[in-house]
């Protein structure tokens, strides 16, 4: 029997209290606004989101867990003890009851409070928290030995899983940057002649429409930018489906098709390279780039050069910087490329693939450890605070 079992055994044998959070603490938020940050500031400032800056002044001087009422509703919290200041949308929770100790409440919300929050919503859609919703979540109340034993538990198993985390993802890094390595090393090696962007496609590059067009929940997959990511286009992350009309309306521009190769041209992601490999019907918006090879150059291997360095340096030195980065489909097809003989192109195309295929094992693998480590610590967390009410 482990001592939590044995304390809980000889403490609490019939269940613990449960208290509102309006009966045992303070729940407020800061006076500030988000431009009163200072880059050198003495103070924590938490803001609406998960970043925390800093100020010359301080609000408070008290142990405390912080909740942003906006930006990741019920996922970010953090537990401060010492000088602060908060933002004005920045919920401060200070507990006044001595039989509950702080660090052990930060532990019960991160596990319990925005499942919470989903239940009061039924089907509403939260975007905010608001004080209520903090001032009447039940928390359990056991023996404050028994909540200290909590504590170090999980905080030594936070402390693990954290030295896991960044050993299992500089070792990601470190692949990634590896095989980088030597797909710019192949295809830089590779002889060829000089040319532009353009001379190897069987077209010029184009996009979908500029108009923001009707979703429906069903129809034709309508692909934006968010759903280019990991050299493929994910069906799964559309915004939504357009009419079939529409989409004959657009296919009289373009309509994709397999091995069509991508590249994201507008937006933070800017310079994203995928390629299709599936049969699947389709369309796409403006912020894609479509390019499609001619019979003399290999699409793989387009969809490989255009995520080397030398294309990825140029689509920085070249695009434009408005409210937002864009690379104009004219200027894109103007890059300098080295494009080899039809043969070469297919030589090294596959064997990146094969490179690919291994990494993608590799890279796969890591991100899916770091999320069981994850799942794992949430599991015992969860269990360590789940507790029977006391009758």
């Amino acid at each position: 029997m482990s001592r939590l079992e044995e304390l809980i055994r000889e403490l609490c044998p019939d269940g613990v209290e449960m208290f509102c959070i309006k009966d045992i603490a303070e729940v407020g938020t800061g006076s500030s606004n988000g431009n009163e940050s200072e880059e050198d500031g003495a103070y924590p400032f938490f803001i609406r989101s998960q970043t925390i800056k800093s100020k010359n002044t301080y609000e408070y001087e008290e142990e405390a867990i912080i909740i942003p009422g906006e930006g990741g509703v019920g996922d970010i919290y953090h537990y401060v003890c010492g000088k602060y200041a908060l933002h004005q949308r920045v919920y401060r929770i200070h507990f006044t009851n001595d039989k509950i100790n702080t660090k052990y409440a930060y532990h019960y919300f991160q596990s319990y409070f925005k499942r919470f929050i989903m239940k009061k919503a039924v089907s509403a859609t939260v975007t905010s928290i608001r004080k209520p919703m903090i001032q009447d979540f039940v928390i359990p109340v056991p023996p404050l030995e028994i909540q200290l034993e909590i504590v170090r538990i999980l905080d030594n198993f936070t402390e693990l899983t954290a030295e896991l985390t960044a050993e299992l993802t500089a070792e990601l890094t470190a692949r990634k940057q590896q095989y980088e390595y030597y797909r710019n090393l192949l295809i830089e090696k590779t002889e060829g002649i000089q040319g532009k962007l353009l001379d190897m496609l069987a077209q010029p590059i184009t996009d979908g429409p500029h108009t923001t067009p009707k979703l429906y929940e069903t129809g034709v997959p309508f692909v934006s930018a968010t759903a280019v990511y990991d050299g493929k286009v994910h069906l799964s992350d559309i915004k939504g489906y357009i009419s079939k009309e529409f989409d004959e309306e657009c296919a009289k521009k373009y309509k994709p098709r397999r091995n069509d190769v991508f590249m994201v041209k507008s937006g933070s992601t800017t310079g994203k390279v995928a390629i299709v490999d599936f049969d699947d019907d389709f369309n796409v918006w403006s912020p894609l780039a479509a390019m499609r090879t001619n019979d003399k150059c290999s699409p793989r291997y387009l969809y490989h050069l255009l995520q080397t360095t030398d294309i990825q340096n140029q689509v920085v030195e070249r695009m434009s910087h408005g409210s937002q980065p864009n690379l104009s489909m004219r200027v894109l097809e103007q890059f300098d490329v080295k494009i080899p003989t039809l043969e070469v192109q297919n030589e090294v195309a596959e064997f990146l693939d094969k490179m690919d295929v291994i990494c993608s094992d590799m890279f796969s693998g890591l991100p899916a450890e770091i999320e069981a480590r994850q799942k794992q610590y949430e599991y015992y967390r969860d269990k360590l605070l789940t507790f029977k009410q006391l009758a």
